[in-house]
């Protein structure tokens, strides 16, 4: 179908009401691309081309919901801030298309962008065109222009020049074939999303069947589309174009990135090293529309076009598996591994963002401070009576699982929904205290259980200290534990009696402060919970005799008397 533009897709403008911001964000709409808002600090309240404008991306997230994308027309200089605050607030995908910024400034991005989850192309590009579903960025001008010379076909197009992405979709079009996605990576040394990564985003597009690539002289991007061949994680057709055949070391050609340096980086290097791995070059730029039909028809004369019913394909956003690749949220999982710990792990794969390293003892803690409470707790009786009967570890650890439901394990996440429903009632007015006390007060009249509060062994859990201390010290400690601790001085107040936060309320106060839905408060602790049901079944199956039997004089009769 398409990469990175794609219909549907939640669309803002940082920059919307300068010049090019503005008239950019006229062509996207335009063309058909969902842009929604825009962002300019001290405009906020405004409209600019017909969508509301917000002074910070959180805002525009706060007030529209989810986005997508974020496009940057911003001064080279403020490029760092701008993108920064989109990757904080929460968009995943940002087109920058400034040049001239600092390549300091873009590292840094680079490694906010991998902490979280996001990608960026740019900087210096053009941005990305899809035919007939969207654009990102200024390719092509104007909308009517696109639609006179682009449309939607099976080949798809990456290119270090934005001149050059247009006339290739022009040209491929006036061939009569149309392009998945024209993608301009960027001009400079070093960009978000070089060669590699966009051929492996049009590996996995089922409509995209060869791709086209403009290369040049310098850096190793071309390169390393070669080692993509290799390896076998890109294995569509490529043509290959490279651009500078003439130029001489030190000699900039068209781009900052264009620059041959320490004799790395020729035109002769990287025909060689794409033509060794079976890519098809292209001697001369006009030749490409005529191996691009040559290629098409040796494909469709192999295997007719795919019949996949694109109904029946399974997406997933979690993992994805490639030959001699594996990347969990878009990170690949050998560089994660003795990078990041297990939890950092575990909290990447939930919400696809990577923790702070800050953070990690924080969230190692959470999962140690249930990971056993004794043999008493509903999940271990009946994980250990499963694994007493001769049940394989695998069925004893889910009969453990099964009995961790509202009343046992529940506590986490209906402690997570009292903490919304605190922050809810201070949106409407309400100090945290006042807010708290009315939570009391309604639970009591309705009989509810305040979840998070007390426990039926420990006074004082020393869990709760702990773990509330370290959310300090990390400095994630927010409204989240706020909210419960004026729970307990509101709880305190109403009955005249003491109830102290207990290792679910701490749970709870924490999750919510790192973002993180109620649904998956249960999931933490069976999480952390696991390692001990297999400690308890282990230790059942070695020390204990099969079948678990209830004695006679612990189980006691009360129905009807014999007839």
């Amino acid at each position: 179908m398409a990469i990175l533009a794609k219909p549907g897709q939640r669309v803002i403008v940082q920059g919307i009401t300068g010049r090019e911001g503005l008239s950019r964000a006229r062509l996207m709409l335009d063309y058909g691309t969902q842009v929604v808002g825009g962002v300019t600090p001290g405009k906020g309240g405004q409209t600019a081309a017909g969508v509301p404008v917000f002074d910070t991306v959180q805002q525009a997230c706060d007030e529209l919901g989810t986005i997508d994308t974020s496009v940057l027309f911003i001064p080279a200089p403020l490029v760092r801030n701008a993108a920064l605050e989109a990757i904080d607030a929460g968009v995943k995908t940002l087109v920058i298309v400034p040049d001239r910024v600092p390549v300091y400034d873009v590292l840094e991005i680079d490694s906010a962008a991998r902490q979280n989850g996001a990608r960026f192309i740019g900087p210096n590009t053009l941005g990305v065109l899809s035919p007939d579903l969207a654009v990102l960025g200024m390719m092509g001008g104007r909308a009517a222009a696109i639609r006179e010379w682009a449309f939607t076909g099976p080949v798809g197009i990456t290119s270090r020049s934005g001149g050059i992405t247009t006339s290739m979709a022009y040209y491929l079009a006036q061939a009569g074939m149309g392009v998945s996605t024209a993608v301009h990576v960027g001009g400079d040394s070093i960009v978000g999303m070089p060669h590699a990564r966009v051929l492996e985003l049009f590996e996995r597009d089922l409509h995209t069947r060869l791709v086209v690539m403009f290369g040049e002289i310098g850096t190793s991007q071309e390169e390393e589309a070669a080692e993509l061949i290799e390896r076998g994680i890109f294995t569509k057709p490529l043509i290959a174009y490279i651009g500078g055949k003439t130029s001489r070391e030190g000699t900039r050609f068209s781009h900052a990135g264009a620059i041959i340096e320490g004799g790395r980086g020729t035109y002769a290097s990287k025909v060689e090293r794409l033509r060794a791995v079976g890519a098809h070059i292209a001697e001369h730029f006009g030749d490409i529309p005529q191996i691009a039909a040559d290629v098409l028809a040796s494909l469709l004369a192999e295997s007719p076009a795919s019949d996949k019913d694109p109904a029946q394909v399974w997406y997933t956003a979690i993992t994805d598996i490639q030959p001699n690749a594996i990347r969990l949220r878009g990170q690949r999982v050998d560089d994660l591994m003795g990078r990041v710990t297990f939890s950092q792990a575990i909290f990447l794969a939930l919400t696809g963002r990577l923790p702070e390293a800050r953070v990690a003892p924080l969230i190692d803690a959470m999962f140690v401070a249930s990971i056993d409470h004794g043999t008493t707790p509903p999940s271990t009786l009946a994980a250990r009576t499963a694994a007493s009967t001769g049940a394989p570890l695998n069925a004893a650890i889910a009969a453990g699982l099964l009995s961790i439901n509202a009343f046992h394990g529940g506590a986490v996440e209906d402690c997570m929904h009292m903490i919304h429903d605190i922050q809810e009632r201070t949106g409407g007015g309400l100090l945290v205290d006042e807010a708290a006390e009315a939570l009391v007060r309604d639970y009591r009249a309705s009989k509810r259980k305040l979840s998070g509060l007390g426990h039926r062994v420990h006074t004082a859990d020393p869990r709760t200290r702990r773990l509330l201390e370290l959310a300090e010290a990390c400095g994630v400690a927010a409204q989240g534990v706020v909210s419960v601790q004026a729970l307990q001085a509101a709880f305190t107040r109403v009955t005249g009696k003491t109830l102290p936060v207990n290792v679910d309320g701490a749970l709870a106060a924490i999750l919510v402060d790192l973002g993180i839905p109620p649904e998956l408060g249960n999931a933490f602790f069976m999480m952390a919970r696991t390692p001990g049901l297999v400690a308890q079944i282990t230790e059942e199956k070695q020390r204990e005799k099969p079948m678990r039997v209830i004695y006679p004089n612990q189980s006691v009769y009360d129905g009807p008397e014999p007839e």
